[in-house]
């Protein structure tokens, strides 16, 4: 096991239009479930091939246990990477798959066989060891393409979209057992995903990716909690936080954030913003439909409601802006209804309209 250093990596892609990467500088502590998450393009699958050393940067570094192989060959990294297509040898049955990078590396035949065996059994691949991959299901497939890889030893795991060829049953009980697998291990690992869900359940860490650049790095709580920027908020999440636009204006008891006849009370520390617009994020599930109360609150007009089983998500309308809310299973009401939604103020996040940025309060 090792740590892993990425220090500015920047890849052009071909013609020098765009950057891949732009100057993406992270640290991965020995042992760490670190995840790339991110839009398809924003540059997290070349991060992942230029650490294998299938893509070379146009300059960075990268260090994996003290040691430069910004340059070296993939062979010569000690790391193993599983693909998203699997990638296994259809002509070799599972016990060939799985103990193929040994023999390649030329470890003794008895010692093959033995850490087969072993990645086998934690993987429950031993009563298929001698099938061919073709009369395996796709989440064994992807087991094998597991073992084969942590039978190597090697310093560094790497993981590129694992599960998105599986259903969505085999993907939910096969990332419960790579989270076991992982941590049983304490291989250090770096996982390439779309999937937020998958982000947020997998890693020690997330690094929400965007254009080529690093927009948050955090653990799951924090990141979704307290989201650095708009794009961050409006990515992570299923839905996906609510953002709501208003003016900053004065009022006898401190500062308000006028939303078109409606309005909410701000932190004291954003009263020099008088006169500004101001962007309140809050997440679905932070909202409550009340009859009325004390607390922070606002009317809103009832669009869609969508049962969803365990809840029930409410399409609303709030000054003219679209806010989502999330609530509980069985919910009653039609569209058209009016309702009063209580705003807690431990869930408000402040951001700034031009910049996107998180703006910092008490």
């Amino acid at each position: 096991m090792a740590e892993l250093i990425l220090h500015e990596l920047v890849k052009t892609y071909p013609g020098g239009a765009a950057r891949a990467t732009d100057a993406v500088s992270l640290e991965v502590a020995d042992g760490e479930f670190m995840v790339l998450l991110g839009p398809s393009g924003c540059g997290k699958t070349t991060l992942l091939r230029m650490i294998a050393g299938l893509e070379v940067p146009d300059s960075g570094q990268i260090v994996i246990g003290g040691r430069d192989v910004t340059y070296l060959e993939p062979r010569r990294r000690n790391l193993s990477m599983v693909f998203q297509s699997y990638a296994v040898f259809p002509n070799k049955k599972v016990a060939a798959n799985i103990g193929f990078g040994l023999q390649v590396r030329g470890v003794p035949a008895e010692e093959v066989r033995r850490k087969v065996a072993w990645a086998a059994d934690l993987l429950q691949l031993t009563p298929y060891l001698d099938r061919y991959p073709a009369k395996l299901s796709g989440g064994q497939r992807q087991r094998v393409a597991v073992a084969r890889a942590i039978v190597t030893d090697a310093d560094l795991l790497l993981m590129d979209e694992p599960l998105s060829n599986l259903d969505a049953l085999l993907r939910l009980s096969f990332r419960a057992e790579l989270k076991k697998l992982v941590g049983e291990l304490g291989i250090t690992t770096v996982y390439v995903t779309h999937d937020q869900v998958e982000a947020l359940s997998l890693g020690h860490r997330i690094s929400v990716m965007r254009e080529g650049t690093i927009a948050q790095t955090g653990g799951p709580a924090d990141v979704y909690d307290r989201p650095a920027t708009e794009f961050v908020g409006g990515f992570l999440g299923s839905p996906p936080m609510n953002f709501l636009t208003g003016t900053v204006a004065p009022a006898e008891y401190g500062p308000r954030l006028d939303l078109g006849g409606q309005s909410l009370p701000l932190p004291e520390e954003l009263a020099a913003f008088e006169g500004r617009q101001l962007r309140l994020g809050i997440r679905p599930e932070a909202l409550e439909v009340i009859e009325e109360s004390t607390d922070p609150m606002l009317r809103a007009g009832l669009q869609v409601i969508e049962p969803l089983g365990a809840s029930t998500l409410l399409t609303t309308e709030v000054a003219g802006q679209v806010v989502k809310v999330q609530t509980a299973a069985g919910f009653r009401a039609d569209p058209g209804d009016p309702l009063t939604l209580r705003v807690p103020a431990r869930s408000c996040r402040w951001y700034d309209p031009e910049s996107g940025a998180l703006l910092q309060t008490a």
